[in-house]
C-alpha cells in the first residue's frame, strides 16, 4: 500500500471535461410494436466497475494523448464473436489490465465517473453503484485515499448534473492480501452513508479461483459493523460450492454475478430465503463462457425461485454491452412482458442502497411507466 493517512480533506478540485459527451455505448434494439420502451424505464444499476465503465472513445483518446498503443484484443468491436473456448478470465484480465494503465490522473478519474453517470441517464437509470479498488489508482493522486475521495467528489457532482444518484463500493481484489482488504474497508468505513457521493457498500472482485474466501471475512466485519452493505463477487467462474464458502464467510447482502447458484435448487432457495439479491450480469457470463449465449443464462430460472435479480453491465468498455442491452435481452433473448422488465426494474430499486424516499419515489416511477400506453 501506498502508506497515506486515511483520513484528509475532501479533495476540492475539478478538473472540466474537455471534450463534449459522447454518445451512450449501447445501440438499442428498435422496440418492438405494442411494447414500451426500455430507455425510459426507471431501473438501478448496481454492478459497473471504474474502469470497465471507460467509454470506449475515451479509451482511444486517452491511449492517442498518452502515445500508447492499444493491444488489438482490447480493440475488439464484437467480443461475443469470439469463439466460446476462446474466451475466459485471462483475455478479460489482459484487457482490464490495459485499459487501467492510461487512468493516470485526476482529471481522467473524474471524466470516467461523469461520463458513466451521462451514460446511465441516456438509458433511463436513476442510480447507480459504481465499484472501484482505489488502490489501483493511488500512484497517480497521492494514495488510495485521495483516489477514493476523488471518485466520491466527482460521484456527487455527476449526481447533480445528470439526476442519475452516484453511489460508491469499494472492492477490494482476491488477488492482494486480505490485510490489504481490511484496509480498504476502514477507509470505506470513513465515508459510509446512503445517497450520493457515499460509500454504500464493500465487495470483493476479481478471479474468484484465486484466494481464500474466509481469509477476507474479518475486512467484512469491519465494513458491516460501519453499515456498509457486503457485496462480494461469487457464482460465476465456480458453482454452488464457491457460493457456499462466500456466504458462509462473507454474509452477503448482494451476490455479485450468483448464477451458478442455479445449478444446486435446494441452494438457490435458501438465498431466495436468506434475501440475498443477484446481480446477474448476462453479456459478461457469455464473454467469460460461462454460457455459450445469452439463451443459456439461466434468468428464467432466478425468476421462477423467486430471487430479487438486479441486472448489471458489469464492465461495458470490454464487453460492449450496456445496462439497457441486458434489459433489450431480457426481452427479446429471454421473451419477457413488459410486466416482468418492470418487475426486474423495480427488484433493481429494492436491491440497491438507498434511503426509503428515493425508493419510493422511483417505484412509483416505474410503476407510471407500466402504466403508460405502448403507443
Amino acid at each position: 500500500m501506498t502508506g497515506d493517512a486515511l483520513v484528509s480533506p475532501r479533495a476540492r478540485h475539478r478538473a472540466e471535461p474537455t471534450l463534449p459527451p459522447q454518445p451512450s455505448l449501447t445501440v438499442a434494439a428498435p422496440t418492438p410494436p405494442g411494447r414500451r420502451d426500455l430507455a425510459t424505464l426507471p431501473k438501478a444499476h448496481l454492478h459497473l466497475h471504474f474502469t470497465g465503465a471507460m467509454r470506449p472513445q475515451t479509451l482511444v483518446e486517452l491511449a492517442h494523448d498518452s502515445g500508447i498503443r492499444l493491444p488489438p484484443h482490447l480493440l475488439d468491436l464484437d467480443p461475443l464473436k469470439v469463439p466460446a473456448d476462446a474466451r475466459g478470465w485471462f483475455r478479460f484480465q489482459r484487457s482490464y489490465d490495459s485499459a487501467r494503465t492510461l487512468v493516470r490522473s485526476e482529471a481522467v478519474m473524474r471524466r470516467i465517473v461523469h461520463e458513466a453517470a451521462e451514460d446511465e441517464a441516456i438509458e433511463g437509470s436513476v442510480h447507480l453503484e459504481m465499484q472501484v479498488d482505489p488502490t489501483s489508482y493511488a500512484p497517480w493522486v497521492g494514495g488510495i485515499t485521495p483516489a477514493l475521495e476523488i471518485i466520491l467528489d466527482e460521484a456527487e457532482r455527476a449526481s447533480r448534473d445528470t439526476g442519475v444518484q452516484v453511489s460508491v463500493v469499494v472492492a477490494a481484489s482476491r488477488t492482494r492480501h486480505p490485510l490489504d482488504a481490511r484496509i480498504l474497508a476502514r477507509l470505506a468505513a470513513q465515508y459510509a452513508g446512503t445517497g450520493a457521493g457515499r460509500v454504500v457498500g464493500f465487495g470483493l472482485s476479481n478471479d474468484e479461483r484465486v484466494g481464500d474466501t474466509a481469509a477476507f471475512s474479518k475486512a467484512f466485519h469491519i465494513a458491516r459493523d460501519a453499515g456498509l452493505a457486503a457485496l462480494p463477487h461469487g457464482g460465476e467462474l465456480l458453482g454452488p460450492e464457491s457460493v457456499r464458502e462466500v456466504v458462509a464467510a462473507l454474509g452477503p447482502t448482494r451476490l455479485g454475478h450468483g448464477v451458478r447458484t442455479t445449478e444446486d435448487p435446494a441452494l438457490l432457495d435458501r438465498l431466495v430465503e436468506e434475501h440475498i439479491a443477484f446481480e446477474v450480469c448476462p453479456t459478461s457470463n457469455v464473454h467469460l463462457g460461462v454460457y455459450p449465449d445469452l439463451a443459456h443464462v439461466p434468468l428464467e430460472t432466478l425468476m421462477q425461485h423467486g430471487a430479487t435479480v438486479a441486472l448489471g453491465a458489469d464492465d461495458p468498455l470490454l464487453f460492449h454491452s450496456r445496462l439497457l442491452a441486458q434489459y433489450v435481452a431480457a426481452r427479446d433473448v429471454h421473451g419477457l412482458s413488459d410486466a416482468q422488465l418492470a418487475d426486474l426494474a423495480h427488484q433493481s430499486v429494492e436491491a440497491s442502497l438507498v434511503g426509503e424516499e428515493e425508493r419510493r419515489d422511483w417505484h412509483r416511477r416505474i410503476d407510471a411507466w407500466l402504466a403508460a400506453d405502448p403507443a
